[in-house]
């Protein structure tokens, strides 16, 4: 393999230090960090989705942040389709996301899903009317561990369109979302940031925490101000959701939003990609991460 040409991909679960690495592995190779996560696509929503700020960048070249329009609904097919134009214009690209079904859609590894009856899709929709929606995504989970690792329980859209998926054709949706490839492409070279269980809990109360010193919560009333209340109950953006309900009162509840869905991205990350190399942040240097991606 020809590893000046071959893209890197820094992956790992929200707070694990992953755009950090990027921008350490982007300076090393002269090189480009690539959005890979669809909300922190999104404009206005900087502070929440951990959008890096300029500092953060340290004059490293970054594409894909804050682009979109918050009437945008991308979904996996079209987000990677536009993620996979940026790479072709970045050089160097790093490419970073926690994401493992966008992920997918970037590689190109989703297939066309079969048609779901309408009978069907109602009756899924009954079922979270009358369960709620965390009990559907415990439903979605034990008939697809992989896919209830990447949807948020809140994420009722979703979870209900995988349940219908896999009633209407008995199949787990993981399955036929991912199409006939698997793991990293061929010519990808990959690292996984993967802190400890405990150190990644503590990274993501840190993260919250300075998220809200940011100014989240005036983010969020500046969205709602500006007539995106709408925008913002169809995308879902994890914690958002929480500080329009009760921003007084949010912030244990983002907390533990949070870890439960990084829980299930390192759980994504470790099955879906086993062969490809993990660096802990908190106990291994940053030398150790450019070794393990063959960087000179």
């Amino acid at each position: 393999m020809n590893h000046a040409s071959s893209p890197i991909a820094v992956l790992g679960p929200t707070a694990s230090g992953k755009s950090a690495l990027a921008v350490a592995v982007a300076r090393r190779i002269g090189g480009t960090v690539v959005n890979g996560d669809p909300f922190q696509a999104m404009q206005g929503l900087e502070i929440g989705t951990g959008q890096p700020t300029e500092e953060e960048r340290d004059g490293v070249p970054h594409l894909g942040y804050g682009v979109l329009p918050l009437s945008a609904r991308p979904n996996p097919a079209t987000f990677g389709s536009l993620v996979r134009g940026w790479l072709s214009e970045a050089r160097n690209p790093v490419l970073v996301t926690g994401s493992g079904l966008y992920l997918r859609g970037i590689w190109d590894q989703l297939s066309d899903l079969p048609a779901v009856p309408e009978a069907t899709v109602e009756k899924v929709r009954d079922l979270d009317r009358r369960v709620g929606a965390r009990l559907l995504h415990r439903y979605l989970a034990a008939v697809d561990p992989a896919r209830g690792a990447e949807l948020h329980p809140n994420d009722s859209a979703r979870v209900q369109r995988a349940l219908a998926l896999h009633l209407a054709t008995g199949a787990r949706p993981s399955e036929l979302r991912e199409g006939r490839a698997t793991g990293a492409p061929e010519r990808w070279r990959v690292l996984i940031a993967a802190p400890g269980r405990d150190a990644r809990r503590a990274r993501v109360e840190r993260r919250v925490a300075a998220q809200f010193e940011a100014g989240w919560v005036q983010e969020v009333a500046r969205l709602l101000e500006a007539d995106h209340e709408g925008d913002l109950r169809a995308l879902r953006p994890l914690g958002y959701e929480a500080l329009m309900e009760n921003p007084h009162d949010a912030r244990e509840r983002i907390v533990q939003e949070t870890q439960a869905y990084a829980k299930r991205q390192a759980t994504w990350f470790r099955h879906q990609l086993k062969e490809a190399p993990a660096w802990d942040p908190d106990a291994e240097s940053m030398e150790t991460a450019f070794q393990r991606l063959g960087l000179p």
